[in-house]
């Protein structure tokens, strides 16, 4: 791969392009348009749509933009993304969303929809000091989100070269947690290219959050090259690979172009199996589900 075709599809959104190789892409085939056909993640059993609602923007200390902006607001913009067609919601201890997804979808159907959280592990993120074992956080979940069982849980923010070995104990409960049918899959969500590759090396990993845009805002390295090159081998190694971070953690937010290359760049790799978007606004939702129809439609085109 020569690096100025590499910055020719940064700018143009055209990643599929150049990363069509059949040891990375199942190339040859159409893009289906429709921006909220349900995607299989990897083989963890999961299918679920292809745009998912991430709940934390701007999070912490389980605190967001959904739980500041005011209550009612928060449960109707989980409605309308329920409502668009969205199934999949991303959450995490970290964020305090929890009860608002439980409020705002307690008359939806729990088959229909998945949910999605993360225990935190590491100091700080959350108000307590002790970090209890993973069954006694995903209990807590669970009561929180008033659900028999979650869908997904991984082990957030890490940054570590050596996590699968500093984590071995969660990892081991969160397994025996999936053998019991209290969770459908566990994984991780990466925050260095350090870490994702650790999760690539890992048969423990089901699915795997990543950051990833073309312009290297808000990712695990500045240069996307090399971490698409291991997007590509987490997804041909099964793992289901779930991509955040597409708007540069919202520098993009006002930048219409960016936006769609990003979009084009992400869907064309073909080895990120879904998109989590961190929505604030109806308007948000509307505009991201043409926008990703669109540029379905481009890469079809080119």
């Amino acid at each position: 791969m020569h690096r100025r075709n590499f910055v020719k599809a940064l700018s143009l959104g055209t990643a599929h392009v150049l990363f069509s190789n059949p040891l990375y892409a199942s190339s040859g085939s159409s893009f289906a348009t429709d921006p909220l056909q349900k995607v299989k993640l990897g083989k963890s059993g999961i299918e679920t749509t292809m745009l998912g609602f991430g709940t934390g923007v701007h999070a912490g200390n389980r605190t967001s933009f959904l739980t500041r902006q005011g209550k009612e607001k928060s449960l109707a913009l989980l409605r309308h993304a329920w409502d668009k067609g969205i199934r999949f919601f991303d959450c995490a201890d970290t964020y305090g969303t929890h009860g608002f997804v439980n409020e705002a979808l307690a008359d939806m159907n729990r088959d229909e929809m998945t949910l999605s959280s993360k225990i935190w592990v590491r100091g700080g993120g959350i108000p307590e000091p002790e970090r209890p074992d993973a069954d006694i956080v995903v209990d807590r979940f669970r009561k929180e989100l008033d659900t028999d069982y979650l869908d997904l849980v991984q082990i957030h923010c890490m940054v570590e070269e050596n996590w699968t070995e500093t984590q071995k104990r969660q990892m081991d409960i969160l397994e025996n947690l999936k053998a019991k049918g209290i969770i459908r899959a566990h994984g991780v969500s990466v925050h260095s290219l350090e870490a994702m590759k650790d999760a690539l090396a890992s048969d423990w990993v089901d699915v795997i959050h990543v950051r990833i845009n073309p312009y290297g805002i808000a990712m695990d390295k500045p240069d996307p090259e090399e971490v698409v090159e291991v997007i590509h081998q987490l997804h041909q190694s099964g793992k289901g690979v779930i991509g955040m971070k597409l708007i540069g953690n919202g520098e993009l937010r006002d930048q219409s172009e960016k936006i769609d290359n990003a979009l084009r760049f992400v869907l064309g790799l073909r080895s990120v199996d879904m998109m989590i978007i961190g929505f604030e606004e109806n308007e948000q939702i509307d505009n991201y589900l043409s926008r990703t129809e669109t540029a379905l439609n481009d890469l079809n085109k080119t």
